[in-house]
């Protein structure tokens, strides 16, 4: 009777608990390749967050703001109708109005915000910034402030912050901080080693190595993320063992392909339809690929994925 040789994994990836209560999610704790769970122990099963905003959405298609019509402009409005309809593992609530090249509102005003959102749902909270390092770190120092307690995710910390961030988001306040680099295994291990010498542990961090759409260096992506795994696993790389964290939806409904209109573009079919499938390709590969965790923004994404994910592990 043939059987199957397993393979044996000399290394982890560390387990980070994110939010309170009932409801706490735990990320991470795999110590085999991403749904490899005849070699062994899975760990938690990937987790699916939905992506709302603290402003009503402009950006987004005509379809999704129809969705959301009646709370997109109330933040906690909007939490607790995704939070009760949808049932997502996590919220992602972008800080778009702190953008400077926007309404460039204060860390103080967004920080009331998320302490609203954070006390008005019992769903783990992950709060994203701007992309503007200089405002990020400024912003996240107040959020992190106003949500101790709440053990919320702060995301993310580069290197140009990550002093602030981290310092303030875990040590002062004993949030948790996603380590954000830019698609490359080297800058992934750095920002992690940086955060670890500020005396911080891995189970207080999350990686965000990057995402992208497919066709968009979404290759790329993928690579990076085989190489990260094999290394944190195959050769017990502790500097790479923290879960990681995708932000599917930010990529890949601002791609030509999920935005274009119709009208425009009639022989590619219906918009909200391309959307939903750029979301699902990207969402699909790259958690076959080795992330924890994924921010989606459709609730048929949502629906699709964690099928998925359900199918192959039960």
């Amino acid at each position: 009777m043939f059987k199957k040789p397993v393979q044996r994994y000399s290394g982890k990836i560390c387990e980070v608990e994110v939010g309170t209560g009932e409801k706490t999610m735990k990320l991470g704790g795999e110590a085999v390749l991403p749904f490899y769970s005849f070699d062994g122990d899975t760990g938690n099963k990937p987790k699916i967050g939905m992506e709302i905003s603290d402003v009503y959405p402009e950006g987004w298609i005509d379809a999704l703001k129809e969705l959301y019509k009646d709370v997109s402009d109330d933040p906690v409005k909007w939490a607790q109708f995704v939070e009760e309809k949808y049932n997502p593992d996590f919220i992602c609530l972008k800080l778009v109005s702190a953008d400077p090249n926007g309404m460039d509102a204060s860390p103080e005003d967004c920080a009331k915000k998320v302490k609203a959102v954070v006390e008005a749902i019992k769903t783990p909270l992950i709060v994203a910034g701007t992309g503007n390092h200089e405002k990020d770190g400024k912003l996240f120092e107040k959020v992190a402030q106003a949500t101790e307690g709440h053990n919320i995710l702060l995301m993310s910390a580069v290197e140009d912050n990550y002093k602030t961030v981290a310092a303030a988001g875990v040590l002062a306040y004993n949030n948790k901080v996603a380590a954000e680099s830019s698609v490359d295994i080297n800058l992934a291990k750095q920002i992690n080693i940086l955060i670890n010498q500020l005396g911080i542990d891995n189970q207080n961090i999350v990686a965000n190595i990057g995402c992208a759409a497919g066709g968009y260096g979404y290759e790329y992506v993928i690579s990076t993320l085989d190489r990260v795994k094999l290394a944190a696993l195959t050769q017990n790389d502790k500097t790479l063992q923290v879960p990681i964290i995708s932000p599917i939806s930010f990529e890949t409904w601002h791609v030509k392909e999920s935005i274009e209109p119709e009208e425009n573009s009639p022989q590619w079919g219906n918009q909200e339809d391309r959307g939903i499938s750029m979301e699902i390709a990207a969402a699909t590969g790259i958690l076959t690929s080795g992330s924890d965790a994924i921010i989606l923004r459709h609730p048929k994404s949502v629906e699709v994925v964690r099928s998925f994910v359900n199918e192959l592990l039960g």
